[in-house]
């Protein structure tokens, strides 16, 4: 049983577009399985229909405002440099409502909802052995894995919604009483479960470079220093989800392919430009098509 397994990286998830693209359009490959996290999960229902041309539209032309219903950025560029800072009047806005979290990503919900369609969710339930999110429940501290074949339409599109939301910036969801977010904070590649669910070859796309090949620089205000103290824990997760990977995948025999970005895309994954994902979109089609030539 094939698998395709995509990490977290928020507007990263375009090149991940873009390598998935080759490997199921020039290389034909045909999978069972697929597994997501955070942006993971965005694209891996498209994918399971092979919809490439409708994901890349979508993936390519979101903006900040169809990600967030409260934002806590202010986008600015200045020359080809892109980049954030804090909202101070939103996030203050947030703690006067006694909100727990500086943004909210509702408008992203609407927007699942109205590109994944209720034939699409029938059709992956009928040809496809599973498509799979990964969401962190922070009320019972473990990472729990939700099954397109287990839920309703509505739960699905809800637990994608979930799995995307980087808390403190994105919003904090209760689903039965527990409090759930973001995938990557328990699992941002999630290799393993893919073993365990009866995958024998997996091709797993990794949206950070393999090694750092650049020193980070950290943020100048406690708000973006946050925002790159989380990069840094989600990258050690990562890792550690790739060394277990590896080991589960050696012990059942199985294939693992692993593709990583050649080099570190961004430094804020919050950033949902045109331009850059457009960019990112290609380099991973280039990537792949590199890769596979040799």
């Amino acid at each position: 049983m094939r698998a395709l397994v995509i990490s977290g990286g928020g507007s990263k998830g375009a090149f991940a577009g873009g390598v998935a693209q080759y490997l199921m359009e020039r290389e034909n490959r045909e999978y069972d399985m697929f597994l997501g996290t955070s942006t993971g999960s965005l694209l891996v229902p498209h994918l399971a229909v092979n919809k490439i041309g409708k994901l890349y539209d979508i993936f390519t032309n979101v903006q900040q405002q169809d990600i967030f219903s409260v934002s806590p950025f202010i986008h600015h560029k200045k020359g080809d440099r892109e980049y954030v800072s804090i909202d101070y009047i939103n996030s203050l806005w947030q703690f006067i409502r006694r909100r727990r979290t500086f943004g909210e990503s509702k408008a992203l919900k609407r927007s699942i909802q109205k590109n994944v369609t209720y034939e699409e969710y029938v059709q992956i339930r009928k040809e496809k052995h599973d498509v799979v999110v990964t969401v962190a429940n922070l009320s019972m501290n473990r990472v729990e894995y939700k099954s397109i074949q287990e839920c309703t339409y509505e739960e699905f599109c809800n637990w994608v919604w979930i799995s995307c939301n980087y808390v403190p910036f994105m919003s904090l969801a209760k689903v039965d009483g527990y409090e759930y977010a973001d995938g990557g904070l328990g699992s941002v590649i999630p290799i393993r479960e893919a073993i365990l669910r009866g995958a024998t070859e997996i091709d797993a796309i990794v949206l950070e470079a393999e090694t750092l090949g650049k020193q980070k620089v950290l943020g100048k205000n406690p708000f973006s220093l946050m925002i790159g103290l989380f990069g840094h824990l989600l990258n050690q997760v990562e890792r550690n989800d790739i060394i277990i990977g590896k080991l589960a995948a050696r012990n059942k025999n199985v294939k693992l392919n692993l593709y990583y970005t050649p080099t570190s895309l961004t430094e804020n994954s919050l950033i949902f430009s045109k331009r850059l994902m457009e960019k990112w979109w290609k380099e991973g089609y280039g990537y792949a098509e590199k890769r596979h030539s040799k």
